[in-house]
């Protein structure tokens, strides 16, 4: 009999899918579940896939994995999708799908499997990375195949007594991982509707944040955050204070509706505390250490980036490409940055490098200034030739003659 690897998460579709999978496709399941920092009971998760059929339960700690190959290129790429969204889920999607490929090399699978619908980006993101890793092995997407609802995915799981837990549960869709959580379904698929306070768990209200600003210092080595308030921190574990920090001050929410790469808007609600002092922070690091053409360059990078991210292309050559570049600007990415965390809102206050190209004597106006004003003049002259030519030959435009 033949093996398919599943990426496992402990929930009713992915349990459901367990025993669906042998009896559609005659494959013994090996459930893989991967740690990208989510605090959950991975013993009780391993202990419910052995339960469910599955022959073997792996869980993986990917944690330093998606900090250092997925989240801190993305930080360094200033890759935020729509302007909005960190891309949380979009990261963890290809390293996952890596991890899958990998446990099935290992195991002598010759498919892996998932549990996204045929509604969702991360069918994409899964499909296309496994596809790009190994075109070989077959890829099987239960949920996007069976046509079940999920009071038939209950009544299924039922039925064959998977230790699934069935009574009330939340109306959201949520996924999260170090770099962020998600939020979607229930009410907020009405746009109209304020997010219930219901739906968050890592950030305060503004309304119950504290009275006074908390501030923090973050040190970078060409683009790398490496510690916070003066102390040195692995990527985790400054990730995971900072999520705390920032959360406690309320910082971090988002609400977005975004075009998702299947063809609809989504209204997606994201807490992502970490990720948004964290990019507020490098980008102000590069204003100070990165020339003007470079920063303009660069913002036109990070909108391909984002959307690479986000449409599942992680492994593709254009990313090769485009990281390559991300990694050149960042040589001289180092410094401290000063952030206050106040009600909601984190403000960058201050910023210093031993590279930056900010300079006291020619920004000065007072003692001190060496700006050569007399040199205006003549460049003034030269930059406005074309226009002042322009003028000349062909007259001044009246306002409005445009539009005529």
């Amino acid at each position: 009999m033949g093996k398919v690897v599943l990426a496992y998460s402990g929930g009713l579709d992915t349990s459901v899918a367990i025993r669906w999978i042998g009896e559609k496709y005659g494959l013994e399941v090996i459930a893989l579940t991967v740690d990208i920092g989510v605090e959950k009971d991975f013993a009780s998760i391993k202990e419910r896939a052995l339960n469910a059929g599955a022959i073997k339960s792996i869980v993986l700690d990917a944690k330093e994995q998606f900090v250092k190959y997925f989240v801190f290129p993305a930080l360094k790429a200033d890759a935020i999708y729509e302007g909005n969204y960190p891309l949380a889920t979009a990261l963890g999607r290809p390293l996952i799908a890596k991890l899958l490929v990998d446990t099935a090399h290992q195991e002598g699978a010759s498919a892996v499997a998932h549990g996204c619908t045929g509604k969702d980006n991360d069918q994409v993101r899964f499909d296309v990375s496994v596809a790009a890793l190994d075109p070989e092995l077959e890829i099987i997407a239960p949920a996007r195949e069976w046509g079940m609802t999920r009071e038939q995915e209950i009544a299924y799981a039922q039925r064959h007594a998977l230790p699934i837990a069935v009574t009330s549960e939340s109306p959201y869709s949520i996924d999260a991982n170090l770099w962020g959580r998600s939020i979607e379904c229930g009410v907020l698929e009405d746009p109209w509707i304020e997010p219930p306070e219901e739906v968050f768990a890592w950030t305060r209200s503004v309304n119950d944040a504290p009275d006074k600003p908390r501030y923090v210092e973050i040190g970078f080595d060409k683009g790398i955050p490496v510690s916070l308030n003066g102390e040195e921190m692995g990527g985790v574990s400054l990730i995971n204070e900072l999520n705390s920090l920032a959360g406690e001050h309320g910082v971090g929410r988002i609400d977005h509706v975004e075009n998702r790469l299947v063809g609809i808007k989504s209204r997606e609600v994201y807490e992502a505390p970490a990720a948004t002092v964290l990019l507020k922070a490098h980008r102000a690091l590069e204003d100070m250490t990165l020339s003007k053409g470079q920063l303009r360059f660069k913002e036109r990078v990070a909108q391909e980036y984002a959307d690479l991210i986000y449409n599942g292309l992680w492994y593709s050559a254009l990313h090769q490409d485009l990281a390559t570049y991300v990694e050149s600007t960042q040589r001289f990415v180092t410094g401290t940055v000063r952030l206050k965390l106040f009600k909601g809102n984190c403000t960058v206050v201050g910023r210093k490098s031993p590279k930056s190209l900010y300079s006291l004597s020619l920004a000065t106006y007072d003692k001190g200034d060496i700006f050569d004003q007399s040199a205006s003049p003549g460049f003034i002259h030269i930059w406005g030739l074309p226009i002042r030519t322009q003028a000349q030959i062909q007259g001044q435009p009246e306002i409005g003659e445009a539009d005529k």
